[in-house]
């Protein structure tokens, strides 16, 4: 009796596995960024209260706010490209880079989010616009409106960024990777650039 019971649940089971996708296939390529400019090992740094910085997680509208990278097909339409996904969304991995960036061109002390109830200085905050491919130029392209406040929350000063870069032949899996990741670097270079300004 055990025994049929046993088969019959095993042939339900067979036949579930044939009707219920567990997972789809795993892309071929997982993508990161990598940041240009980086904090050498052992660099100390020291700042008074409310003088340190904070990046924060920058907004994304949906289309952006995935694993998927996006392609502008036209200026009412989104593909996406097949075999490639970021091991991360690009809202993260855009934060560390910036973050990243900022602590190794200044000599401020730059705080992750978590690390904000710290040192209540300044926040970097913003919107990722656009982090992905555009058809019509064959080409990546990072925006990102940023927002410096100050310790009260108040704004201090707007702007946007933006950098192009060209994908080296057709877009697919193997072409995106660098120039996303070479545009993002451009943009964070900026940003930390204009932190930098006298009286920011």
């Amino acid at each position: 009796m055990f025994h049929k019971k046993l088969g019959s649940a095993l042939a339900i089971t067979f036949l579930l596995a044939g009707c219920v996708s567990f997972g789809g296939k795993p892309p071929e390529r997982l993508l990161s960024l990598n940041a240009a400019q980086k904090v050498a090992p052992g660099t100390l740094r020291s700042a008074s209260s409310g003088t340190a910085i904070t990046v924060a997680d920058p907004e994304a509208p949906k289309m952006l706010d995935t694993v998927r990278v996006p392609v502008i097909t036209s200026p009412t339409s989104v593909a996406y490209v097949t075999k490639v996904q970021w091991a991360d969304t690009p809202r993260h991995l855009f934060q560390k880079l910036l973050a990243e960036t900022v602590a190794a061109t200044s000599n401020r002390i730059v705080l992750d989010p978590g690390q904000y109830s710290a040192d209540a200085g300044q926040r970097l905050m913003g919107e990722l616009v656009d982090f992905g491919l555009d058809e019509a130029s064959n080409s990546a392209v990072v925006t990102y409106d940023a927002m410096l406040a100050g310790p009260g929350g108040t704004a201090i000063a707007k702007q946007r960024f933006t950098a192009s870069v060209p994908v080296g032949g057709k877009i697919d899996a193997n072409s995106v990777g660098a120039p996303l990741n070479a545009a993002a670097n451009k943009v964070a270079a900026d940003v930390a650039a204009w932190l930098a300004t006298p009286g920011r």
